[in-house]
């Protein structure tokens, strides 16, 4: 049995991944998805991986992290920290050592396609159910600035194996960008789906079922 550490990303809640945890239990797996303190100016990166520590407790035998967004940048220090088997980006921005989120987007040249409705349930929840895309826009929280501006605390990528899964049709970060950041950055080719931005939403079981598929040499299958 493995443990998956299910990282939301910015402005979420931990609910965002709870049809892949679903999914993940199904094949007797266990699944932690903690609500990070995105709303509070005064929370790190740190911060945040101690929240998703805590919530692993004593189970660091067996885990796959996985950072979805803007939580692909506290999945590689909760990995370094508890010795993960497997890092997994799900539509990530990808850190740099002492690179702020926001000098990210700079340095990689980001710019958003133009969006004929640029509303949130248009941008991030345009392939997922209209009742399911509304609940995720109820259930989000205001992220606070204070991380965008924070320099990545890692001094390199830990040294565990990374997968990436992006969507084809993300309206938030345009594939070919996105493809091109963790090809240059991470130098993998990232799993691509037939989805949007939020991929744990739209694709539940095609995430589940790769995710499923990063088996420890010793898991029997």
């Amino acid at each position: 049995m493995t443990t998956y550490a299910l990282i939301h990303g910015a402005g979420d809640v931990g609910w965002y991944w709870h049809l892949v945890e679903r999914e993940l239990r199904a094949k007797g797996h266990d699944v932690v998805a903690p609500d990070l303190p995105v709303d509070d100016e005064s929370a790190s990166f740190n911060d945040y991986a101690n929240t998703v520590v805590s919530a692993l407790g004593d189970r660091t035998d067996d885990v796959v992290v996985v950072g979805m967004s803007f939580g692909a940048y506290t999945a590689p220090i909760v990995a370094e920290r508890i010795g993960a088997r497997h890092i997994v980006l799900v539509a990530p921005m990808v850190a740099h050592p002492g690179e702020s989120p926001s000098g990210m987007f700079e340095a990689t040249g980001y710019q958003q396609d133009p969006q004929e409705d640029p509303s949130d349930l248009a941008v991030f929840y345009h392939d997922v159910p209209e009742d399911l895309g509304r609940e995720a826009l109820s259930r989000g929280r205001d992220q606070a600035g204070s991380t965008w501006k924070e320099p990545w605390p890692l001094p390199v990528w830990p040294n565990v194996p990374v997968t990436a899964i992006i969507g084809r049709n993300d309206r938030l970060f345009p594939v070919s960008w996105l493809r091109t950041v963790i090809q240059d950055r991470l130098g993998i080719t990232p799993i691509e789906i037939e989805s949007g931005h939020c991929l744990a939403l739209s694709q539940p079981v095609e995430v589940a079922t790769i995710l499923d598929g990063l088996r420890s040499p010793t898991t029997a299958p």
